[in-house]
């Protein structure tokens, strides 16, 4: 009762209550989640174990302070005023449009303010006002979720406990035993569409023996409606399809479930639809024009249009339905996709025209802007401390007719990094680059034309790029050319596929004095052949990557997942040309194997809790004489978004030690000044993130990982050092873990993160000093890491 001001019933009237907290009693095969969604009123959201209200309701009750809606009122009425008056003055459509436009925007700002408070009231929540009304309702919507999950027998006895003015609702739920389908059978009586059903019977989302679920019998109507579409009955409708349900077996709990097939009110069977011929306009929407649309037909379509400005060949490798074959919903929609993935058409719409007799499709296209250009400005982050950014990019489209997109981008970004060979002290690190590409609608590669025809569906492309990038570090400057020529292809929309048939680049490097002096070291006493990557070089690799991502990654409303794995081979092509110019110019090469796989999911446990998971593993491996990587393909651990309890790329290798002076080492201190190089990574992840209040989320975390070496590191005949190299048997004993919290500031176009990484296990210590939580210390000299405390600043979810 002490935390009675946090939790919020000073805001409470007299006579008034608050719903203090709502809990479900029900069997583990439920899932309370789903079942506490259906509350018809919500307690307020409490910062866990203490039960104190977090600052949504203080920032609720403050901003209703200064809420007047009387002031919105008059805002809306001079709004409205200002707004027409200068549509009324308006000397085309097109300007009195986009005031018209501007007008809505602003009445939409101003009545949700009058509706829904100020911007400070939504961020906040008011105070949850007990009622009795709804918590009748609550057992009502309980009742009706369990008796559509097959629990027709079910009961739900609420039990309200009231202690000072704070109310517990406890809600006890008997569910009863479920009821299963039993027998399945159906009534058709068109025999055409009889066959049909029974041939896709093994599709059926109704199988026997399985619990009834009401959600089901919706899906499998929707799943008979796409079967029939998906055979040409194009007016077929989900309307058509009934249940018989009969439950009269009480006693065991069987149900017996009729699929019915109605036939069409004046017809004794459905009509199958065959396309009579396809009308494709390319520039609907323009008019005015002195001239009628020519026409011209290609490949079975015809094709309307004021000038010929697409390539019909490609456009027509897009569409994949045909006259002479059955409607098909499913290649419709994917006709309407793949068009718009060539990104040269504002909207692609597709109807059926039934009038006349015949069964027309018609495909209306409307063109985009030819000329694009784009700025953004905004802030990164890549290894150390935010900085700004600033991004131009111009898109040319149909740069040859054969809707070739044409891409230019510069970039020019400037973060706060630590430098690898100092403890104290930001530095500035610029960023810049210019690339430039070509993107073909289809691969570049001597097919036949039937061939171009069967891969539409899969999006094919072809990219050429070339771009120039510049590093300026407090150890190096470095710049590199690369010219890149990839194939990328889709599957189930779901899966995109890119292969890099060439992947070319000339890297130079300028190091600083003192880094180049740390190289030297490395390699004397560690045999570290990092030094390698910093001299003049040519890296050339083969590359095949495979991107898989479900329900759109990072929705906030499902649960989704994402896979990308990677496949390099490096130096493959001087296998077979010549690249003797490399040894003219003195530049270092590399022949290298590397794989890398990144997999990620996240669960919607409520509308504001989810859970995040993700394992990332790689390895690389040096089959050159003098076994280096480009030191872009080494691994790191580390850093914000990675295992965030260490600085960036200063975790690992293995257990191995890094080099202290005498006077940390005799502190206690252990200093991980140095970015740390591997060449196979292992690292997991999981967060709950959670909705504070606003656009202000809170999260906690658990990261684990730990980069190793192929080779061993040594320091002349000294073992203590550690181990650098991966073993099987050892390398879960190495593994860094931390823990930690943050807050993320959701600003919808941005989100900016603050995470406090927490030391938990250090692999970089002695055998049993290893666990260093304990020591806990939230302020240590920067770069100097005695206490296991890292502040980490990122730029959206670190996964």
């Amino acid at each position: 009762m002490l935390l009675s001001g946090c939790i919020g019933t000073k805001h409470l009237k007299e006579n008034e209550q608050l719903l203090f907290n709502q809990r479900v009693k029900v069997s583990k095969e439920f899932d309370k989640d789903d079942i506490e969604e259906l509350y018809a009123q919500k307690a307020n959201r409490r910062i866990p174990i203490i039960n104190a209200s977090p600052f949504g309701i203080g920032i609720y009750y403050l901003g209703n302070r200064f809420y007047n809606p009387k002031k919105y009122e008059k805002k809306i009425a001079k709004a409205e005023k200002k707004y027409d008056a200068k549509i009324a003055k308006a000397k085309s459509d097109r300007k009195a449009n986009n005031i018209q436009f501007r007008k809505q925007s602003k009445l939409t700002k101003y009545n949700d303010r009058l509706q829904n408070g100020n911007q400070m009231m939504q961020w906040g929540e008011p105070v949850a006002v007990f009622d009795s009304s709804k918590m009748n309702i609550t057992v009502g919507r309980f009742k009706e979720y369990l008796f559509a999950h097959g629990y027709f027998q079910n009961q739900v006895t609420p039990k309200a406990t009231t202690i000072g003015r704070l109310v517990t609702i406890r809600y006890a739920i008997e569910t009863g035993n479920p009821y299963i389908l039993d027998t399945i059978f159906y009534k058709v009586r068109d025999s055409t569409i009889h066959a049909l059903s029974f041939a896709t019977e093994h599709e059926s989302l109704l199988v026997k023996g399985q619990r009834y679920s009401q959600e089901n019998f919706t899906k499998e109507r929707e799943r008979i409606d796409l079967v029939m579409k998906d055979h040409g009955y194009y007016d077929f409708s989900r309307q058509y399809v009934e249940y018989n349900i009969d439950t009269t077996s009480r006693e065991n709990q069987k149900v017996t479930v009729q699929i019915i097939i109605n036939d069409p009110a004046k017809r004794s069977r459905h009509k199958k639809f065959y396309i009579d011929e396809i009308n494709f306009t390319t520039d609907a929407g323009l008019t005015g024009s002195a001239v009628d649309r020519q026409q011209r037909e290609y490949k079975n379509i015809n094709y309307q249009y004021f000038e010929q400005t697409y390539s019909l060949k490609i456009l027509s490798q897009r569409v994949f339905i045909a006259p002479g074959t059955t409607y098909n919903r499913t290649k419709t929609f994917d006709t309407q996709r793949q068009l718009a993935n060539l990104n040269n058409f504002k909207f692609v719409n597709i109807n059926y025209d039934t009038s006349g007799g015949k069964f027309i499709a018609n495909i209306y296209t409307s063109a985009l802007d030819r000329y694009q250009w784009s700025n953004e400005i905004g802030l990164s982050v890549t290894q150390g401390f935010p900085g700004p950014f600033y991004n131009l990019n111009f898109l040319k489209r149909n740069i040859f007719g054969g809707l070739e997109n044409f891409e230019m981008n510069g970039r020019i970004g400037y973060e706060g990094v630590a430098a690898a060979t100092s403890t104290g002290g930001v530095y500035q690190s610029v960023e810049a680059g210019i690339n430039g590409s070509i993107t073909f609608p289809q691969f570049l590669f001597p097919l036949s034309e039937e061939r171009r025809y069967k891969l539409g569906p899969y999006n094919p492309r072809t990219r050429i790029q070339l771009g120039y990038n510049y590093t300026n570090r407090p150890e190096y400057i470095r710049a590199s050319t690369s010219v890149n020529y990839t194939y990328s292809w889709e599957n189930q929309r779901i899966k995109r596929y890119d292969l890099t048939l060439a992947s070319l680049s000339v890297i130079n490097s300028d190091t600083d004095p003192s880094f180049q002096e740390f190289l030297l070291e490395q390699f004397d006493d560690f045999g570290n052949t990092l030094i390698y990557t910093f001299n003049p070089s040519f890296v050339s690799s083969i590359i095949f990557a495979m991107t898989w991502n479900h329900n759109n990654y990072g929705s906030p409303n499902q649960r989704s997942a994402f896979l990308r794995w990677t496949v390099e081979s490096g130096g493959t092509a001087q296998n077979f040309f010549d690249f003797t110019f490399t040894e003219k110019r003195g530049l270092q090469t590399f022949k290298y194997i590397r794989a890398n796989v990144d997999a990620r999911r996240v669960n919607v446990l409520n509308k504001n809790t989810t859970l995040a998971y993700r394992l990332n593993a790689g390895f690389a491996y040096s089959y050159h004489s003098e076994g280096v990587l480009p030191y872009e393909k080494y691994f790191f651990a580390g850093g914000s978004n990675s295992v965030r309890a260490w600085r960036p790329r200063r975790l690992g290798p293995g257990s191995f030690k890094p080099p202290v002076s005498n006077d940390i080492e005799k502190n206690g201190y252990f200093n991980y000044q140095f970015e740390e190089p591997g060449d196979i990574v292992l690292e997991a992840s999981i967060e709950l993130r959670k909705k504070l209040f606003g656009f202000v989320e809170g999260a906690v975390f658990l990261d684990a990982g730990n980069v190793w070496t192929f080779k061993p590191l040594e320091i002349g005949d000294l073992i203590e050092n550690g181990n650098s190299e991966f073993k099987v048997s050892e390398f879960y004993r190495e593994l860094g873990l931390g823990t930690g919290f943050g807050l993320r500031f959701n600003f919808s176009f941005l989100i900016l993160r603050f995470d406090v990484g927490i030391k938990v296990y250090d692999p970089a210590r002695d055998e049993g000093d290893r666990f260093i939580l304990n020591n806990l210390k939230f302020f240590q000299p920067f770069g100097v890491n005695k206490e296991p405390v890292i502040y980490n600043i990122g730029i959206g979810y670190p996964f």
